[in-house]
């Protein structure tokens, strides 16, 4: 009976008023529809090397960590009188417009023949993010205003939480029914043909932007110094980026994480000092959790060359750990909403230890030692992501739901959110040095000529210091600063 009501929570859950919203999330969950056919083309046709895409990687979260500018608008700005699904309709606009650009690319279209393709792409991208990241600050403003405000507190801020979850949860879901589609189509169909297709998803987040009803909420004044002072980091980024300054993503990363932290101050300054002090100590185990670096490219350019993967088993590979993710969370709903934030990281993280050994066995040659074909082996696809690493937001989007006064929600989520990417550009700063130490390379031909020779000789080593550091480092630190150790908030 336990397990049928694990199983079941999240289908009772579920009311009609939330179906517009989670459409939205569930859109946003389908953008990876187009990330194997992206992945393979600039492989193929892009110079870039290792290095260079983890360093793309961490700019293209810079619009992530300026979330405040658009959390501001979504409280405090209205157009053509609206300030919620406005901003939705932009953000699929600039979705479109990333397709667009990357369709004419990969069609090699004579109409941006004079441009630099490296270039494009990251524009492409860039747009494509900002969409996103637009959409994600509305949606996640959005998902406290679609509640029964005629409950009890307690009953308010069960349902909040419960809304956070299946917003994970049908972003999974989305995942998952585009994940293999996606790999299986690039085998059959152009990559133009395949962003072509993709201009489905800023169709999906209009739909449900056009029918969900929302409770009303006032719009509080514009925070001069959070919106103008976002406003100049945005600036002073773009122009440290644009300037090809030394060391321009580790300054941009420590002056956004000084930025945003003074301005999470400003907005605790009404809080409690037992709630302040359980949201600084989540935050300190939650960025660390999401801080840790990954292998980078290298790994799947192995899996390429060496194992020969395909675009249609990657599409496979995508399938089976993007189904493991939404069971994984489906089942976990119950625990997520009643558990300790400690308790679910530390969950996490052991898990994630697991989930890399499939891949560490494979550089290893476990398939060869038992006889079996490098496939059977590669059940998950631990290459991009960690399945479950999407569980952590939820923590901290709950957080937000529950204490965020009203009318400054969207504020807070922006900020909170972040404050989280900032924790993936540490992230990625760390897999970029380490990807300094250990150079690992893929073939590049020119003419026919070899110009650049595979070399994947230190991926083992890499693989072993990955695996440890993110293990062992967010162990420790939900170790000393789990918040239910020191919770008073729950004994009041």
């Amino acid at each position: 009976m336990y397990l049928l009501d694990i199983i079941v929570t999240p289908i009772r859950a579920i009311k009609k008023r939330y179906v517009p919203l989670l459409l939205i999330y569930f859109a946003y969950g389908a953008s990876g529809f187009t990330a194997i056919s992206e992945s393979f083309w600039v492989k193929k046709t892009l110079n870039l090397s290792a290095e260079e895409l983890v360093a793309l990687g961490v700019w293209l979260t810079v619009p992530w960590t300026i979330k405040m500018i658009f959390g501001q608008l979504v409280d405090s700005v209205s157009l053509f009188g609206s300030n919620r699904k406005i901003y939705v309709f932009i953000g699929a606009g600039l979705i479109a417009l990333g397709m667009f650009i990357m369709i004419l690319l990969t069609s090699n279209h004579a109409f941006l023949a004079p441009y630099n393709k490296n270039s494009l792409y990251i524009l492409a991208s860039v747009i494509s993010v900002i969409g996103f990241v637009l959409q994600d600050v509305v949606a996640d403003t959005m998902s406290t205003e679609v509640v029964d405000i005629n409950q009890t507190q307690k009953e308010i801020q069960h349902e909040l939480a419960m809304i956070q979850v299946l917003s994970r949860l049908s972003l999974g879901l989305s995942a998952f029914m585009v994940a293999g589609i996606g790999g299986w189509l690039a085998e059959i169909y152009s990559y133009s043909t395949m962003f072509t297709i993709g201009l489905f998803i800023p169709i999906l987040s209009l739909i449900g932007v056009l029918v969900v009803k929302l409770n009303p909420t006032p719009t509080s004044p514009l925070n001069k110094p959070i919106f103008f002072g976002g406003l100049l980091f945005a600036i002073f980024t773009i122009t440290i980026g644009y300037n090809d300054i030394p060391y321009a993503q580790e300054i941009v990363f420590f002056v956004s994480l000084a930025v945003v932290l003074y301005m999470l101050s400003r907005l605790t300054e009404d809080l409690s000092p037992e709630t302040i002090r359980h949201i600084q100590m989540a935050m300190i185990i939650i960025f660390v959790y999401r801080a840790m670096p990954s292998v980078g490219p290298a790994l799947q350019w192995w899996e390429i060359d060496v194992l020969g993967f395909d675009e249609g088993f990657f599409g496979t590979l995508a399938q089976i750990g993007s189904l493991i993710a939404l069971v994984g969370m489906w089942v976990s709903s119950k625990y997520i909403i009643n558990q300790s934030i400690g308790k679910v990281l530390m969950f996490l993280t052991i898990l994630g230890f697991f989930l890399w050994l499939p891949t560490f066995g494979l550089y290893y040659g476990l398939h060869t030692y038992l006889g079996v074909d490098a496939q059977t082996v590669a059940l998950v696809d631990t290459a991009i992501s960690s399945p479950f690493g999407y569980i952590s937001s939820v923590l901290m989007l709950t957080l937000v739901a529950i204490y965020a006064p009203a009318g400054k929600k969207g504020t807070w989520f922006a900020l909170m959110a972040s404050l989280m990417n900032i924790a993936t550009s540490a992230g990625g700063l760390f897999t970029k040095y380490l990807n300094k130490i250990f150079i690992l390379t893929r073939e590049v031909k020119e003419n026919g000529v070899v110009k650049i020779p595979a070399n994947y000789d230190d991926l083992g080593i890499l693989l072993w210091i990955v695996i440890l550091i993110g293990t062992i480092v967010p162990l420790v630190v939900i170790y000393k600063f789990d918040p239910q150790k020191h919770n008073t908030l729950n004994q009041s």
